[in-house]
């Protein structure tokens, strides 16, 4: 069986990988991460060193030792039940976060992708990427994660020249539109500067060197292959920092193909961070560079597919039951 975990608002993406597992020969279960709770029932044990947990929803029963491979799209917090006494949230938290990773560690030798601890680790450490992605031989922009507003004025005047953009390390929302509520990468200007002193010390931030663009690139890889979308977000006045704020219609996706070189150092980016999957965003100069910005081991993909016709989802059913089937065999 092959196990899909992402949470229950998830659509479109998560149906696309499913159908083509199906269409496999695979047996598939959803787990939603966020209803790993009360509504389902589980138990854990361990035998003889090895590690089993059981779950039954509905109808549906199984053991962690019948799974043979995870998709590891998306992991969200457990929801609490409504009538759930303020006094023991805490603790119903505590205890079902533990029993998923006990879950999830019980699948630790199955075929991932992505591992969940490389995810995670990748994911949360953008400096990380940057040194990955330089030492494959990607361009990255000058950067600084301060909660230091001095740090901050010498790196605007002294490093970049007056021009740099603020963004947060992580991600406050995801969405395959970029149209839910989120913190955009924005254009830092000196009247910005007098208020780093009152808000830097809440939220460090992370400062980059402005990159002229031609236009932006989501890169999607999947294990040696390659989905790539152009947007030119420089027509758009809400989203020519960041193409995600676009809201003119006047502004969309069109198919690229990446440079060998290009491929080739991301690929081994990729490699040495241990990820079969990443949505990786890039910024092509006019001169024809191309900069590495970053990669989201959970990054969204179902705009390219809808908008490009990419087999995205399909691709990463056909690599998930691939490497499954060459651990067999």
């Amino acid at each position: 069986m092959i196990l899909c975990i992402s949470h229950s608002k998830d659509y479109y993406t998560i149906d696309i990988v499913i159908k083509r597992l199906k269409e496999l020969g695979e047996s598939v279960y959803r787990l939603n991460s966020d209803d790993f709770s009360s509504k389902l029932s589980m138990s854990y044990r361990n035998t003889s060193g090895k590690p089993v947990l059981e779950i039954i929803d509905g109808t549906n029963r199984f053991t962690s030792d019948s799974i043979e491979a995870v998709w590891y799209r998306k992991l969200w917090g457990i929801t609490i039940p409504e009538d759930l006494d303020k006094t023991y949230q805490s603790i119903y938290l505590q205890e079902y976060n533990t029993m998923r990773r006990l879950f999830f560690e019980s699948l630790k030798d199955k075929v991932w992708i992505n591992p969940i601890d490389i995810d995670h680790s990748i994911g949360e450490n953008k400096f990380e990427q940057l040194r990955l992605a330089q030492k494959a031989g990607l361009t990255i922009p000058e950067s600084v994660f301060t909660n230091n507003e001095e740090v901050v004025k010498h790196f605007f005047y002294d490093v970049c020249d007056k021009q740099v953009i603020a963004k947060l390390h992580g991600s406050l929302s995801r969405s395959m539109k970029g149209n839910t509520s989120f913190f955009p990468t924005t254009l830092l200007v000196e009247d910005h500067l007098q208020q780093l002193k009152n808000s830097l010390e809440y939220c460090p931030m992370i400062f980059q060197k402005k990159i002229e663009k031609q236009y932006e690139l989501r890169i999607i890889y999947i294990d040696g292959d390659f989905f790539v979308g152009k947007i030119n977000a420089t027509l758009s006045e809400t989203g020519k920092i960041d193409w995600r704020a676009t809201k003119e219609k006047n502004v969309g996706w069109d198919v690229y193909e990446l440079p060998k070189n290009v491929c080739s150092s991301i690929t081994e980016m990729m490699k040495s961070m241990g990820l079969f999957f990443g949505a990786i965003d890039m910024i092509r100069q006019k001169d024809g560079q191309y900069v590495f910005l970053e990669v989201n081991p959970q990054g969204e993909w179902g705009m390219l597919q809808r908008d490009l016709g990419y087999p995205i989802g399909e691709t990463i059913a056909e690599k998930l039951v691939n490497r499954k089937n060459n651990r067999n065999t």
